[in-house]
């Protein structure tokens, strides 16, 4: 990972934070009256200078437990670590989004924000306290309100699609809805050509930062065994449950997981589709593909039984720290699909004794720390990978062959 002199990136924001940034008040006050990019420069270079010097200020700033919230703070802390979402709430992008959707209902992205600044800024090392978030995000889903131990991947699909509404760029949703587009006449086209017409009609409804970072799409391939005739579908998702492989070992892959998500399925007796050739329900094949890999993917290990909650799988699930190529899923050739792994939100104990906790590496300095609630220490890469491991976050490595990156 590059130091942060290297890689950090700046989105000019239309006002800087002062209220955010107490020191920036001071340097505006001393400097006197400034020009637009001179006041930004400044902003950025004194915001990069306290996050060189101040520890807190390099986002390892624990958070305290409200009560059995440990996993909300894992997640909490999982997407502190990721530095685009990161850098979107702390250059204030955000604030643009939510004053150009002119809405009311933008106080969970506003907490999300605040907190993520906090957190990033803080000139104190104590920990923070995330109450007045949680406020929020318990008005959005009021499956959060009770103090009960909660499930940490259910608890960040509901925050991101919170995140998401309130700062969708689709103000003005177009009539229909996204069932009719699996009826659109795409007989003519290949199926690279309907991946990309179904992508644009959903970017028509759900278009914002949160979907530029986090969904994918999915390719749903269903062959009729009589026939052979092949129908497609194409399905957005914001992250990937992949099912545990069962081997005779203690130990299973990543990879394991993923061929086992992907393996084709025969669907026969009352699971017998209809197929449009032959106008009855036959023997089929589905098989799952990646047509479109997110910049940040997002894999759930299904360690807990969808039947009973009482029920856990403990089995090692050996996940690379990097480089993890997944181009052998990819739909189509010469896809990108080499990720980096930045982020763990594990479980450990029971589901009626659990605890969450978080594993993440600094976007700033490149090292591992362990996110325990309010405690925050520094770890070895060689130790993220463990049997407690639940949510698992990969980025994207943009990097060509030879160092280079795609051109924008």
């Amino acid at each position: 990972m590059p130091s942060m002199r290297q890689s950090y990136t700046v989105t000019v924001p239309e006002e800087p934070p002062a209220t955010a940034f107490p020191f920036l008040k001071q340097e505006m006050r001393r400097k006197g009256s400034m020009s637009g990019s001179m006041l930004v420069s400044t902003f950025v270079g004194l915001l990069i200078n306290q996050a060189k010097n101040s520890k807190s200020a390099q986002g390892l700033v624990g958070l305290k437990n409200l009560g059995n919230t440990c996993f909300m703070n894992s997640i909490l802390q999982c997407l502190s670590n990721t530095q685009n979402l990161r850098d979107y709430c702390l250059h204030n992008s955000h604030r643009r989004d939510l004053n150009n959707n002119s809405r009311t209902n933008t106080a969970l992205m506003q907490e999300f924000a605040k907190l993520i600044q906090n957190m990033w800024t803080s000139s104190s090392s104590e920990a923070v306290s995330p109450s007045e978030f949680r406020t929020q995000i318990q008005r959005y889903a009021p499956r959060f309100v009770r103090y009960s131990q909660q499930d940490a991947q259910e608890f960040l699909r509901f925050l991101l699609d919170g995140l998401h509404n309130e700062v969708n760029r689709v103000t003005v949703r177009p009539r229909g809805t996204a069932d009719d587009f699996d009826h659109l006449p795409f007989s003519t086209f290949r199926d690279e050509e309907k991946g990309r017409k179904m992508w644009s009609k959903y970017l028509e409804r759900e278009d914002s930062k949160i979907v530029d970072l986090f969904v994918g799409q999915l390719k749903s391939s269903l062959t009729c065994r009589h026939c052979g005739f092949c129908s497609t579908v194409f399905d957005p998702f914001w992250d990937l449950s992949l099912p545990i492989a069962k081997t005779g070992y203690c130990e299973v892959s990543l990879m394991d997981c993923m061929r086992l998500f992907t393996k084709e399925d025969i669907l026969d007796g009352d699971e017998k589709p209809m197929c449009s050739r032959c106008e009855v329900r036959r023997v089929c094949a589905k098989k799952f593909t990646i047509q479109k890999f997110p910049k940040i993917l997002v894999l759930h290990l299904k360690r807990f039984s969808e039947g009973q909650r009482t029920g856990k799988l403990s089995t090692f699930v050996n996940f690379p720290v990097t480089d993890l190529d997944l181009r052998e899923f990819a739909s189509q050739s010469s896809t990108n699909a080499v990720y980096n792994l930045y982020a763990v939100s594990n479980h450990s104990g029971t589901t009626t004794g659990g605890h969450y906790t978080a594993y993440c590496r600094n976007p700033t300095s490149g090292e591992w720390y362990t996110f325990n609630d309010s405690r925050v220490t520094p770890m070895t890469s060689s130790h993220v990978c463990s049997s407690d491991g639940y949510v698992l976050f990969y980025e994207l490595d943009e990097k060509l062959p030879g160092g280079r990156r795609p051109a924008l």
